[in-house]
């Protein structure tokens, strides 16, 4: 039986990775930062060592995007230093890791879904961190491990754009969205589903990177839409643009991720973006059929 070490344990992969982790036939072990700080190379090594690790799913990160254009340090931390101890450590100990990255890695000025061999050019800390992160784990190498970047991430677990907009819908009669950035919402327990799914079958001597998210396209503008609808709220949304709603990070206006690679290396299929979305919302009580 092959031992699995889920970092990251209360996010939002994490949680859903827990409840999934009963249907598949690995011995799972969950940690978050409190019970073991990957930055730590001694304490990680010691706890593989100790639980005979044979694949690390690294969902760990630091993911507040606006407040890592102050807090550079701490993102650079869990974004791209603790990525790189931990790769070497799944080099030296022959571990499979599978990394979680982002769509933040490119720039948003794309005229068509970004591959996997596009150039990567992050606008803020967030993805410059991560795009680090992914460089570290390149260099360094450790076979049978992968990279997957993934999109708009939202579960029932933990805050999300979902869960705002519900509770936001409850709360007003109107609310603006942004509609100038598009992309493709993710619905973590599919992303959870996907990589316990390809597990056994990652055979690669160099690391290799795959696009994950849900299928089809949205604006944040559709998004909130779709959650109003099939929540039945009583919320007006309307489209606003990007300008109209500073922040400090810059977002990227295009971030559709081609999702060829992952489907036709591991025969997998990926669910409908709204068709996730249903699943979430019942999960979390708001819809009951």
């Amino acid at each position: 039986m092959l031992n699995v070490w889920v970092t990251g344990s209360t996010g939002q992969l994490g949680n859903e990775l827990k409840i999934l982790s009963s249907s598949y036939d690995y011995r799972f072990f969950f940690t978050d930062r409190e019970r073991l700080d990957i930055t730590r190379s001694e304490d990680v090594e010691n706890f593989i060592g100790l639980n005979d690790i044979d694949i690390i799913i690294n969902a760990a990160a630091y993911t507040a995007v606006d407040k890592a254009e102050e807090e550079k340090e701490a993102a650079d931390t869990a974004n791209h230093k603790a990525i790189e101890k931990l790769a070497l450590l799944a080099k030296k100990h022959s571990i499979t890791l599978i990394h979680i990255s982002t769509d933040y890695v490119f720039d948003g000025k794309n005229y068509r879904p970004y591959v996997e061999s596009d150039a990567v050019a992050p606008q803020g800390i967030y993805g410059e961190t991560k795009c680090k992160g992914e460089q570290a784990l390149q260099e360094i190498n450790p076979k049978k491990s992968i990279i997957i970047r993934t999109s708009w991430v939202y579960s029932s677990f933990g805050g999300n754009f979902v869960k705002t907009m519900l509770r936001l819908g409850k709360e007003r009669e109107s609310l603006g969205v942004i509609f100038d950035q598009v992309g493709t919402p993710t619905y973590a327990r599919d992303l959870a589903k996907t990589i316990l799914d390809i597990l056994p079958k990652i055979q690669n001597d160099t690391v290799e990177i795959y696009h994950y998210s849900n299928e089809g396209v949205a604006s944040w503008y559709d998004f909130a839409k779709e959650i109003m609808a099939m929540g039945e709220i009583d919320c007006k949304i309307h489209p606003i643009e990007t300008k109209a709603y500073p922040t400090p990070a810059t977002r990227p206006h295009y971030s559709l991720m081609n999702k060829n690679k992952i489907k036709e290396t591991f025969d997998i299929e990926i669910p409908y973006w709204k068709e996730s979305l249903h699943k979430c919302l019942h999960h979390l009580g708001e819809i009951t059929t």
